[in-house]
């Protein structure tokens, strides 16, 4: 009779314990987005994510959340350090970002982005260059490339003409340039220009004499329009994202004479970069929380108010990745770190 009573005792432990521990009695989540753009431009686009994400996240049964709260994070790297600490829950993660801080297995990717394919998609840095602007298309791809673009100063003009008349550009035509360039793990913004440069010349962009960081692409752009940059590493349409800001005379203008398809040019296209992820914590976050976020990630972009989101980083739809599908991020990665 005691054993039986001790039986009874320990399968009402394990259901009690079961009733403590649901996936899904959890009470807050925090996204982080890195600071691709000006902090107050993304926080202005994203703070409607806060209610819709809480919304949908209740109706799949997470009747104790209380809150979502979302944040810009200093750097790139700060995002990534904040997702592996477990100190946010969500992070929307270039893929080089991602691949450095997912090695130690404390993070991993649920959704990379898919994205509208562009008009000018040629590895030839040439055929990006008729004066016209880079137009969406209606097919949607999972990757995108990093541009260099030269601007309207005599060195950026003296590049330019180089590439245009189809001859090859040498390391010294590079390195005698002042570059702006983005953080560390910045996929389009370094990694990936630094493996066209290793490729090219077996050099990296910190071997360039005149290299500096930006501080995010707007700032590359006012850069490159006042010359104090005479080239800038961009994703490849950030040129679209920003072309009324350089031909504007009015606050947050650049002020220039010309369009910015008349006034820079492409001198560098690298490969294709794998589309940035939403990334989550596995300090913070279960196996059960994790395919509930796939599922609505996904159905708030197919809304008209979550695309006007994630617009933010020109995403338009989710695609479901894993792990391994950011190993070349890793090999891009390790080039640039020299290991």
């Amino acid at each position: 009779m005691k054993k039986l009573f001790l039986a009874f005792l320990f399968v009402l432990s394990v259901f009690s314990l079961a009733a403590c521990s649901n996936p899904k009695d959890i009470t807050s989540l925090k996204i982080t987005f890195v600071p691709s753009r000006d902090p107050a431009a993304i926080l202005e686009f994203v703070e409607p994510l806060e209610e819709m994400l809480l919304e949908a996240l209740i109706e799949k049964g997470y009747s104790k959340l209380e809150s979502v709260t979302v944040e810009v994070s200093a750097t790139y790297e700060a995002a990534g350090e904040a997702l592996d600490a477990g100190t946010t829950d969500i992070a929307f993660l270039p893929g080089g970002t991602y691949a450095l801080y997912s090695e130690d297995g404390n993070i991993d990717v649920i959704l990379a982005a898919t994205r509208a394919g562009l008009n000018k998609d040629s590895a030839n840095a040439k055929d990006w260059n008729d004066g016209l602007a880079t137009l969406p298309l209606e097919n949607q791809v999972t990757y995108y490339r990093s541009i260099v673009v030269a601007g309207p100063s005599v060195k950026g003009r003296e590049l330019a003409a180089k590439v245009n008349a189809g001859t090859p550009l040498t390391w010294a035509d590079v390195n005698s340039a002042k570059w702006g360039i983005q953080g560390a793990t910045s996929s389009a913004g370094t990694v990936y220009p630094a493996v066209w440069l290793y490729q090219n010349f077996e050099k990296l962009v910190s071997d360039l004499s005149q290299a500096a960081p930006a501080g995010g692409y707007g700032n590359a752009l006012a850069g490159l329009a006042a010359g104090t940059y005479d080239v800038v590493t961009l994703y490849a349409d950030a040129r679209r994202d920003y072309q009324t800001q350089w031909s504007s005379t009015g606050e947050g203008g650049y002020n220039r004479p010309a369009s910015i398809w008349a006034e820079t040019d492409v001198i560098i296209v690298t490969p294709g970069i794998f589309n940035d992820t939403i990334a989550v914590s596995n300090k913070t976050v279960n196996s059960q929380l994790k395919k509930d976020l796939q599922d609505v990630f996904k159905a708030l972009v197919a809304t008209p108010e979550g695309l006007a989101v994630f617009a933010v980083y020109s995403h338009t739809g989710y695609a479901i990745v894993s792990d391994e599908d950011y190993e070349p991020a890793r090999i891009a990665q390790s080039i640039v770190l020299g290991n």
